[in-house]
C-alpha cells in the first residue's frame, strides 16, 4: 500500500523503523551490558569527579586563600564558571518548552538529553557560590526564614538573593519537566524488565498504563510546564546578568546585559547539546534517531544566537565610545588592548567568527565540524564570562590597586572536576533511562520516518506505482 509523501519535511527517523523497533532500539542501552566506549567515557568522567571532590575538600579545609583571587579581583574563576554552567543549562528548557509550544518536531531526538543536561549543569553551577562562601556550613544564611539572629537578614534588594530564587525555581521546574517526559518511557522499560528492575521502574513510572486519560493528562501537564518554563528561559539569565548590571562599575553597569546574557546562554547551551549528541549517537549507536537533520537544525540556531552575541559585542564597544564617559571608554579599551587582550580576542574569534562557518551547508551537516565548533563555541563563551569579570575588576579607579589574576591548581581542578561531574551524571543517566524520548519519537514516525517522507519514500512510491502499472498491463 502506498503512502502520501511530503516533499518538504525533513527525515528525522531513519532505517524504516516500526513502533516495536523504536522501543527495542531506545530501550536496549538501559538493558544490555555497557559497551567499551561507555566504560572508557565513564572511567574518565569518574577520575575527574574524584579530582573535583579532592579540590573542594582541599578548599574547605585550607580556605579560599588557596585560590588565586586577591583584594582587587575577588570574583574570578568561581563566578565565571557559575555563569558559564548556568548558561549551558538554558538549552534544555528552550528545546523542551519553546520548541514544544511551536510544535517543532526535530526537538524529539534531542530533548531528553538536553533536559538532563539542564539539570546536571545547574547542579554543577550551584557548587561555585557555595564554595566561594568559604564557610560552607553557613550556606543556610542565604535563605530567608524565621530565625533568632536578630537584625541579621537577607538583603532582598540584592541580585545575589534574586539568583537564589530564580535558579532554585528554574531547577525545580526543569526537574518536573524532565521527569514528566520520562514517565511513559519508564513504563515502556518497566514492561520489558524482570525481577528487581521491574519493581523499581514500576515505582518510578507511577502506574502508567498508557490509557487515553493518562495521555490526555500527560499532554496537558507538558503544555502547562512548557508555559511556566518559557518565561524562566528569559528570566533566569536576566537575573544572573543583574549581578553585574545593577552595579556601578564601568563595564558592568549597562542595560544591554539581560538580552545579551540570554542570547549567550542559548548559544552556549545549544553548543553543549551538540557536543553531547555527537558523542551519544556514536557511543549508544543512535545515528538513526539523532540524524544529520537534527544536527543541521541545531547548527542553524547556533548561527542565529552567535550573530546576536556578535552584535551585542559591537554594540557595547559603540555605546562606550558614544557615551563620552572616560571610565567606560577605558574599561572597554582595557578589555581589547589591556593585559587580558588574549582572552578578548579569543572570545571574539570563538563566538563571532567560528559560528559563521555554519552558513556553509556542507560544514553545518558535517559531524566532525559540528563537534569541533561546538567545543570552540563553549571555550569562547567561557572566555566571555572571564573577560566580563576579570578584566573589569583588574583595573579600577586606583592604579595602586591594579592587579593580575592567575588561577591556582585548586581552581583549575575544581573547574575541570565539574566537567567530569557533569559527564559522570550524564553517563549514569544513559544507563537508567532512554536517552531519546521513545513516546515522542513514535508520535512523529508517520510524519518524519524515512519510509513516509524523503527520497527513499518517493522511490518506494514510484516502484509501487510501476508495479501497479505492470499488473494492469498484464491484465490487458
Amino acid at each position: 500500500m502506498s503512502h502520501p509523501v511530503a516533499p518538504v519535511r525533513h527525515v528525522l527517523i531513519e532505517g524504516n523503523k516500526s513502533y516495536h523497533q523504536i522501543s527495542e532500539d531506545l530501550s536496549v542501552p538501559t538493558e544490555r551490558a555497557p559497551s567499551r566506549e561507555w566504560i572508557l567515557a565513564f572511567s574518565v568522567a569518574s577520575a575527574f569527579t574524584a579530582l573535583y571532590v579532592f579540590a573542594v575538600v582541599w578548599t574547605i579545609w585550607k580556605g579560599i586563600g588557596e585560590w588565586g583571587t586577591n583584594r582587587t579581583i575577588n570574583w574570578a574563576w568561581d563566578i565565571t564558571n557559575f555563569v558559564w554552567w548556568i548558561g549551558i543549562g538554558h538549552a534544555g528548557t528552550l528545546i523542551s518548552a519553546i520548541l514544544l509550544l511551536f510544535r517543532q518536531r526535530w526537538r524529539t531526538g534531542v530533548n531528553r538529553a538536553a533536559e538532563a543536561m539542564t539539570i546536571f549543569a545547574v547542579i554543577c553551577a550551584g557548587q561555585f557560590p557555595l564554595i566561594h562562601m568559604g564557610r560552607l556550613w553557613l550556606a543556610f544564611f542565604i535563605f530567608p526564614f524565621p530565625n533568632t539572629r536578630g537584625p541579621l537578614w537577607v538583603n532582598f534588594n540584592s541580585p545575589l538573593l534574586w539568583d537564589v530564587f530564580a535558579i532554585s525555581t528554574y531547577f525545580s521546574v526543569s526537574v518536573l519537566f524532565w521527569y514528566t517526559g520520562l514517565v511513559p518511557d519508564l513504563a515502556t522499560v518497566r514492561d520489558r524488565a524482570v525481577g528487581f528492575r521491574k519493581k523499581m521502574y514500576e515505582i518510578f513510572s507511577f502506574g502508567w498504563t498508557g490509557s487515553a486519560k493518562h495521555w490526555q493528562r500527560w499532554e496537558s501537564l507538558s503544555l502547562i510546564l512548557a508555559g511556566l518554563s518559557t518565561p524562566l528561559v528569559l528570566s533566569v539569565h536576566t537575573i544572573v546578568s543583574f549581578d553585574f548590571a545593577t552595579s556601578v562599575i564601568p563595564g558592568w553597569h549597562t542595560t544591554i546585559f539581560p538580552p545579551y546574557f540570554v542570547a549567550g546562554a542559548i548559544f552556549s547551551g545549544f553548543a553543549m547539546v551538540q557536543t553531547l549528541m555527537v558523542i551519544t549517537r556514536k557511543v549508544l549507536k543512535l545515528e538513526e534517531y539523532i540524524t544529520i537533520n537534527h544536527i543541521d537544525s541545531m547548527n542553524k540556531v547556533i548561527v542565529l544566537t552567535g550573530t546576536i552575541v556578535g552584535v551585542a559585542y559591537l554594540t557595547e564597544l559603540f555605546i562606550a565610545w558614544y557615551s563620552g564617559y572616560i571610565y567606560e571608554q577605558f574599561a572597554f579599551y582595557n578589555r581589547v588592548f589591556g593585559i587580558y587582550w588574549w582572552a578578548y580576542f579569543g572570545m571574539m574569534f570563538c563566538n563571532v567568527v567560528s559560528p559563521q562557518l555554519f552558513w556553509s551547508r556542507r560544514i553545518r551537516r558535517s559531524i566532525w565540524w559540528t563537534f569541533f565548533l561546538s567545543i570552540v563555541v563553549n571555550i569562547g563563551m567561557w572566555f566571555e564570562r572571564f573577560v566580563i569579570i576579570a578584566t573589569t575588576l583588574a583595573r579600577d579607579y586606583l592604579p595602586s590597586s591594579w592587579s593580575y589574576y592567575r588561577p591556582t591548581w585548586v581552581e583549575i581542578s575544581i573547574f575541570t572536576g565539574t566537567i567530569g561531574l557533569f559527564f559522570f551524571l550524564f553517563m549514569i543517566f544513559t544507563r537508567l533511562a532512554p536517552v531519546v524520548a521513545i513516546a515522542e519519537v513514535k508520535a512523529i514516525l508517520k510524519v518524519a520516518g524515512d519510509q513516509y517522507i524523503g527520497p527513499k519514500a518517493r522511490k518506494e512510491k514510484q516502484q509501487q506505482a510501476e508495479q501497479v502499472a505492470e499488473k494492469q498491463q498484464e491484465k490487458l
